[in-house]
Order: C-alpha cells, then structure tokens, then sequence
C-alpha cells in the first residue's frame, strides 16, 4: 500500500528530476551546476563577498589543492583534477618543445587550465615562471640585464618599463605569474645570486621596486595602496623574493645563515619589501636562508607577526622550491614536520614540483589531528584566492592569443638596448698622461680594429643564468640576439676591418698593426649555489688574453660579470675599463656607447672591492677602502660625426 499523497509526491519527484537534467544540460557540466546562483561567479560583487563565498563551499581537499604549487611536468589533467592543484610552474628551464614558438607555450598552459576549470568549483589554474631580466625561457624572447645592471643606472622609471615589457612578453606565452623581482640587498658579491639583486645599498633597492608597477600596473589614486593589485591581462601578478636577508649570509654562501639584529634587518633586507607591498605586490617568496639560525621558512615571528600582521601584507606567501623540505638536515629528513613549521610560520602556497601526494596526505593529517588549526589552512587560501580574483582569472582564464606577437617584439628590444648603454659604468679612461680613448673613432685611421675575448662572440654568456636554462648557456644559438663583436661591426664605418680572435698571442697583436683593441672577457653563466665563489678572479684565458692585447697595442676591456671581480692586477696595462655586467641579448647597446652614440652615464650600484680578503665591505662601513666606491663612474659624451 502506498502512503498519502504518494501519488503527488512521485509526480513531484519526476518533474524535479527532470528539471535538474534540463539544468545539467542548460549548464553543460556538474561543475557548472556546483556554481549555480554562486556568488564568487558573479564579478560583480566585491571582492571578499566572493572569496567568502567561494571559501565556504570548499572541502579540505580542495583547499590544500589551492595551497599545492607543481611542477608542469607532473600536471597532468588527472593530476589537477583529482588533487584539485591551483598552481602549476615551469621550472628549471624546460620548455614545451626546443625552440617554442609562444603558440606552443599558450597550449601548454591552456591544458592545464581546461583541467582546472572542469573541476567540482572550477576555480582557474595560475601558472608561474621565472622571468627575473625578461621571460628568459622563452626563445626568442627580450633578454634585459640582470638587476646588477639596471641598479646602476639609477633609473626608476626605466625599471617600470622594463616591467611592463616583461609582462607583455610572458603574457604573449599564456602565462599570468612570475617569479620576479628579486628584491635581495646583496651584501657580499660572493653571492652567486648578487646579479639578481639591484645594489648594496637598501635605498637604491627601494627605488628600483618601481619594476613592480611596470609587471602589474600602477594602483591608480583612487586604489587601496597595500593590497594586491593587477591592472589587466596585459600584465601580470608579480612576486617579491626571497624574504627575507637572503643576501646578507655568512660568505656569501647560497642558502646560508644571515646573523644580524632586528633592527639591522629591517634597515637593510627588509626595506623593499616596504616598497613592493605598498605597490600591491601579489606575492613574496620566502629565503631558504636563515636569520640567526633559524631557517626562513619555519620563522612565524617574520612571515606571520611581521610580514602579514605588522606590515598588513594582503597577498599569498609562496616557498621556494623544495623549500619546506629543505626545513630538516637531511633534506626531507621527517617531512610532515616541515610541513607543520612551514604552514604554522604562515605559508600559504608551497612549491612542491613532485610530492603533490605526499603533501596532501601530510597536511590533512596535521588538520584532521588538530595539529594545525583550520583558521590557518582558510588564511593561506583566502589570500591565495584574492589574488586570483585581483588577476582577473576567473573572467579570464584563458589566454589572449592576440598578444604572441609581442614576444621579442622590436620595441621591447630597444627598450633593453636603451637598458644597456645606461647600465654601462666607465671604470678607466685612458693612461696618466695620455688621452681618454673612449668614445672609440668608428673610423680608425688605420682602418683595422682587433676584437678579441671569450665573451666577444658569446650572446649566451652575455645573457648569463635564467637564460633559456636555469644556470644559462654559452654560445650563440641559444635564442635571438646580438652578440658584442656583430654590435662592433655593424657600428664602424663600412670598410673598417674587424678582426676577431678569441685568443690571440703578443706576437699575432704586435704584428697586425691594429688602430686599437675591443678585449671582452668575464665570468661564464651561472646560477644560485653554483655561482658562489669565493675567489672572484676573472676566469681563464681572460687574464692572459688582457696581458697579450693591452701589452701591445690601446686597449678597452669590457668585463662581463655578475659581479665586480678582482681587476687590480690588469688597471695599469689597460687603457679603459668597462663594468658592462650581463648585459642581455642586446649587444648593440655595448656598442652605442663604447663609439660615443651615448654618452657613459652608469655609477655603480655595488662597491668594486681591491681584494677578497675586504669582503663583505659596503658604502658606509666603517673601515671602507674600495678600488672603485659605490656610485662611482666616469662620464662621457656623445660624439659628434
């Protein structure tokens, strides 16, 4: 027997169902149908009302999915879907294919967004990439010069643009988040990342912040000054690293410890990131160093009571790679513990390339143990989620095809060749006694110029590290560009002729009667830990080459290095030094200079030091007896042809 009103009941059921089959397909997915009525759809809401939104209707699952970076290589679309990844990077240097037009780039991170969006709640992917002097692994792209470079040539709003051609250019590739800039006040050019820093001096670091508001757009004045901020899809979302004291270490040593008060670390390593939060910056990476012993990224007191609740920072805080593991000596020596310090000290996103499961499962026990507390997980996604919506990647997950022809465009090469002749510094400039031999004569008398050195006819150690791979290449085929030695033959008169020798002896030189000779040698790419050096010599044949071409004939050296390396053994033979740093894939701005187009203008942003045995020595130290002090640079003028 049936009961009461069954009857109506049954009938009430079939048209219900039958209208949630018509919704389905109106719909066209069981994610769409979770979203339904969803506020954090609706863009036209504010902002918190849809982060809220969103927050409540998320499972544990897909929070920690939120708070998981992987590497694209694991990205799979079963992998995003059935972990619920919200982040994906490109790390390393790899590349879709060799040689990846941006249209192979854009593909790769659409596949990754498609899985992402048929997710329960769609909630759109963000992928990121190291992009920290141009989007560097991307073939043919703008390689600008490292940060070493553009501090010296004192210039804020040349930084912004500098920005904002980045942004175009790893927008052109599909992707909406970078790993940049570095913001680390290089205390000691040991460092093999001091080329990522802009100065020694924090001041100086502050200023050049302002690349900033070039990758994410400038807060207009009506806007919130310290919350996140991207102004459209021609920009992107930008991240301050590494936080905090990353170059302050013991020697100079990659990942070392940094043992410093409190108030010396916030007068000198913490001061940009006044500058970059104020900017809206989306992101701040933590250090793998350690302040006084404790490691970076277990440190509460600087990432939660400082970094979010002192100075109010509204973004995500993101690890470095591997970085939670690298909590414990071993590295990964009891993992669930680095997962507890790490979210517990106040990280929000951790870049896991490969042990998306094991941190998954980690993280859930720690909450469902109450170890650590939901409030913690709803913070990391909350400001995970801000910036999404402040990106825009939920009105526009997708990427705008219109814009692949701005990768290397030729504005954006201009712009760095500008970068170039403006980060030259001038170190010598002609013998006592004798006259300047800068701006060299583009028609020498005598019609032959010698051009010899390792880096002359080197476009990839030119570029330096985060050059197509992580620790760079050498050579020339390696992306688009204009090595030192075709710069010089495209900027004398026609007829000129230039030899180049890589390597020659006293005798080739003396023999050759040459009008004079460009010398250009340096250190050879590098990255990270395997950039730290404790020597800083200019690295063989480099020094034999200046002996056998300076002895014999005028001579202009032009250093390419990361750093200031050891030169005082070599001042007197040369007749002009040059400190051209890694100058890019623009070589024809060495060029503009060196022949007077422009005049040099560059002052150095770090001090060039007479011997390792001063280091670490800074501007202002006490006991401060530089070959070169800082802000120090030789100006010229143009010439008039």
């Amino acid at each position: 027997m049936g009961l009461p009103g069954g009857g109506r009941s049954h009938g009430r059921v079939v048209a219900a169902v039958a209208a949630l089959l018509v919704l389905l397909h109106l719909c066209g997915s069981p994610s769409a149908m979770a979203a339904v009525g969803a506020k954090y759809k609706d863009p036209t809401q504010p902002l918190n009302t849809r982060v809220d939104d969103l927050l409540r209707r998320m499972t544990l699952a897909e929070k920690i999915g939120q708070m998981s970076q992987i590497d694209q290589e694991n990205a799979t679309a079963d992998v995003i879907s059935n972990y619920f990844i919200g982040s994906v990077l490109r790390g390393g240097g790899s590349v879709p294919a060799a040689n990846a037009p941006p249209e192979a780039w854009v593909e790769m991170v659409e596949e990754i967004q498609r899985a992402a969006l048929s997710t329960r709640l769609g909630i759109p992917a963000m992928f990121g990439i190291d992009a920290v002097h141009g989007h560097g692994y991307a073939y043919r792209a703008t390689v600008f010069p490292h940060n070493v470079g553009l501090g010296c040539t004192r210039d804020p709003e040349l930084a912004k643009k500098i920005g904002a051609a980045v942004a175009l250019e790893v927008r052109a590739t599909g992707i909406p988040f970078i790993f940049a800039p570095c913001v680390a006040v290089c205390r000691d050019p040991r460092w093999g990342r001091c080329y990522e820093s802009f100065s020694e001096d924090p001041k100086l670091v502050q200023q050049m912040t302002s690349i900033i508001s070039g990758f994410q757009g400038e807060i207009p004045a009506s806007g919130r000054r310290g919350a996140p901020f991207v102004a459209d899809q021609h920009n992107v979302a930008a991240c301050a690293k590494h936080y905090v004291g990353d170059g302050g270490t013991t020697r100079g040593i990659n990942e070392n410890n940094t043992v410093a008060t409190f108030h010396d670390l916030l007068g000198i390593h913490m001061r940009p990131y006044y500058n970059a939060i104020i900017q809206g910056v989306s992101s701040i990476m933590v250090s793998y160093s350690s302040w006084n012993g404790v490691k970076m990224h277990a440190n509460r007191f600087l990432v939660t009571d400082f970094l979010k609740n002192k100075l109010r920072f509204r973004g995500f805080v993101l690890s470095d790679w591997l970085g939670l593991d690298r909590i414990t000596r071993p590295e990964h020596a009891d993992y669930p513990l680095s997962v507890k310090l790490g979210i517990l000290a106040g990280i929000d996103m951790v870049m896991i390339p490969y042990q998306y499961k094991e941190f998954r499962d980690d993280l859930t026990t720690l909450v469902q143990n109450g170890t650590i507390p939901m409030s913690r997980i709803d913070d990391a996604v909350r400001r995970i989620l801000r910036v999404k919506f402040t990106l825009g990647l939920f009105e526009n997950p997708h990427a705008d095809t219109s814009l692949t022809g701005d990768l290397g465009k030729p504005e954006h090469r201009a712009l760095a060749r500008e970068a170039v002749h403006k980060s030259l510094v001038l170190l010598k400039n002609g013998k006592p006694g004798d006259k300047p031999l800068l701006p060299l004569p583009k028609k020498p008398p005598g019609g032959s110029i010698l051009v010899a050195g390792s880096h002359a006819d080197d476009l990839g150690s030119q570029c330096g590290g985060w050059t197509i791979k992580w620790q760079g290449l050498t050579g020339n085929n390696l992306t688009a560009g204009t090595t030192i030695l075709d710069a010089v033959k495209s900027a004398v008169v026609p007829g000129t002729d230039v030899v180049y020798a890589e390597n020659p002896d006293a005798g080739f030189v003396q023999k050759a009667k040459f009008d004079y000779a460009i010398v250009v040698v340096g250190e050879h790419p590098y990255a990270e830990t395997a950039g730290d050096n404790l020597n800083l010599t200019i690295p063989a044949p480099g020094p034999a080459i200046i002996e056998n071409v300076c002895g014999s004939i005028r001579c202009v050296v032009v250093l390419i290095s990361g750093r200031p390396l050891v030169v005082e053994p070599y001042l007197n033979a040369v007749d002009a030094l040059v400190a051209a740093w890694l100058p890019g894939t623009e070589g024809m701005g060495v060029a503009d200079v060196l022949f007077g187009d422009y005049g040099f203008t560059g002052k150095l942003s770090r001090t060039w030091f007479r011997s390792v045995n001063q280091l670490p020595m800074n501007v202002g130290d006490e006991h401060y007896d530089p070959l070169f002090p800082f802000g120090f640079g030789l100006e010229t003028q143009p010439s008039v042809y």
